[in-house]
């Protein structure tokens, strides 16, 4: 390993690295193909289920069960976002912010992969015990008192440091199946609050978020009747996940963009365990090939899964290891390990990380509000903040320079928020004014 990367983790200071591990599409071809029927599969559950989630959650009606979020363009964020030299980056029509933040059903980036997993979970249980007969079946049966009756005697399990437990709890609860949500210390009350509110068992852990999966899968472990979603290893997660660049593809070429080698598409998404950003970039490199540039953002106290990938660890490293704590507003973000699979499988497909300061998070997530009047956590933030320091960090900028992306356009992802409380949102940005000009580093 980098022993300057190493040095650098343990000061937690920003940085830009770029992956020297990343490999041509055209190299990785076995890699994604592997994966391409199981993210087809999820799409297509997606839409079995959609007139079921059309009818349990008002807000998808409309859109006739479907869940998706805008893409929406943020031209007032572009004088943040300059290079080395001081240079406003990227012009103003080529930024946007993918507004997983606004999901239906679960506000967050989760609402993609965790309502996959208690699907997949349902339609297990309801295929398994007649309630549906065949994939081809009315889905909305699944209201059904026999459904209810079936869902009833069986539970889903989870570790959380809040949004995928708010999705996994709201979908399990509204089909009828009971929730234990096992919540690290980074967990916000609100988000624990939320979940008591739908019905859901809220066990709080003193630990990390690892060690609050360890101890939900040890309980799950030989049960038929207690169902663990494993955000460390989990294909039905990471397949929902996945499903979301066919949706951004298609936003783009409704909008006239068509990404290409010579002005491609950059990906800036916030990383915790490395299920959520390895989903999307999974699914952007089976859509766009090489025409995507993919960032991972991280704290500088949780670079889990740049460390793992650096080291070539992956999950045996921790960041305890450089002496970092995962204290961060990213709550979202705050994770020791890696994911066991997704830093392999990603190790030939992501093009740079950038771990980000708190005080960044804060300053992009005060800037979103006063430009545009949204509202993201500071994990969402992360997105704005990793797209900072590519530019302004000299090895982010050489990559933007040999790979096109002056002249490509850019998407933020933002991944949770429009669950916050008014209240969380107005202290996030008192913080932000609080330690606006206090550090020098994104």
């Amino acid at each position: 390993m980098d022993q300057d990367i190493v040095s650098r983790l343990r000061q937690a200071a920003p940085l830009f690295w770029s992956n020297p591990g990343r490999r041509p599409v055209a190299d990785c071809r076995e890699v994604i193909s592997a994966h391409a029927p199981g993210v087809a599969a999820a799409r297509q559950r997606f839409a079995r289920f959609a007139p079921l989630l059309a009818g349990l959650f008002p807000e998808l009606a409309a859109a006739g069960g479907v869940i998706s979020s805008e893409l929406a363009p943020i031209p007032g964020l572009a004088a943040a976002f300059r290079d080395p030299g001081g240079r406003v980056a990227f012009s103003p029509e080529s930024l946007f912010l993918k507004a997983d933040h606004a999901l239906p059903v679960a506000g967050s980036v989760k609402a993609r992969g965790g309502v996959h997993a208690v699907l997949c979970v349902a339609e297990r249980l309801a295929l398994a015990h007649g309630v549906l007969a065949s994939p081809h079946d009315d889905y909305r049966r699944l209201a059904d008192k026999q459904a209810r009756e079936l869902f009833a005697g069986h539970r889903l399990s989870v570790g959380s440091t809040g949004n995928l437990g708010l999705s996994i709890g709201v979908m399990g609860r509204a089909l009828g199946l009971g929730v234990d949500v096992h919540m690290s210390r980074e967990a916000r009350d609100w988000k624990k609050k939320r979940l008591r509110d739908v019905g859901a068992r809220v066990v709080e852990h003193a630990s990390d978020y690892s060690a609050a999966c360890a101890v939900a899968r040890a309980e799950a472990a030989g049960r038929d009747d207690l169902h663990f979603i494993d955000d460390e290893n989990s294909l039905d997660l990471f397949y929902g996940y996945a499903v979301a660049a066919g949706e951004l593809a298609a936003q783009l070429a409704a909008a006239g963009i068509r990404p290409s080698l010579e002005r491609p598409v950059s990906l800036y998404l916030p990383c915790g365990v490395g299920g959520a950003p390895g989903g999307v970039a999974l699914g952007a490199r089976m859509v766009f090939g090489d025409a995507a540039v993919i960032v991972f953002v991280e704290p500088v106290q949780a670079p889990c899964l740049l460390y793992g990938m650096a080291s070539s660890r992956h999950d045996a490293a921790a960041v305890s290891e450089l002496g970092l704590t995962l204290a961060t507003e990213a709550d979202g973000l705050a994770v020791g390990r890696p994911s066991r699979f997704v830093g392999r499988l990603m190790a030939p497909l992501v093009d740079a990380f950038a771990t980000v300061s708190d005080a960044g998070l804060l300053r992009q997530l005060a800037a979103l509000f006063a430009a545009h009047g949204m509202e993201v956590e500071p994990s969402a933030a992360a997105g704005l903040a990793g797209m900072e320091a590519t530019c302004a960090d000299p090895e982010g900028w050489r990559l933007v320079r040999e790979r096109g992306v002056e002249t490509g356009v850019h998407v933020a992802w933002a991944t949770g928020g429009s669950l916050v409380p008014a209240a969380e949102h107005a202290a996030f940005r008192e913080k932000a004014a609080l330690v606006a000009g206090s550090e020098g580093g994104v």
